[in-house]
């Protein structure tokens, strides 16, 4: 192998492991936003389902007023 095959041998490898980091690097970041949406989606949950139990002891609530009226 010639200095100059070397040369671009060392050259690649060197740009695979810059890409290499790069992917790590966007990877971290992709799972941190996978987890903040997870977490966020959980909280639009609850919160929907804490509306729809109120939601409903309300109508519970109104129709128990209609029958006593």
């Amino acid at each position: 192998m010639s200095e100059q095959d070397l040369r671009t041998l060392e050259s690649q490898v060197e740009q695979l492991i810059q890409y290499c980091q790069r992917l790590e690097l966007e990877n971290r970041r992709l799972y941190r936003s996978e987890t903040q949406l997870k977490e966020e989606r959980n909280r639009l949950q609850q919160l929907h389902n804490d509306t729809r139990k109120r939601v409903d002891a309300m109508i519970t609530r109104l129709k128990s007023l209609e029958q006593e009226a």
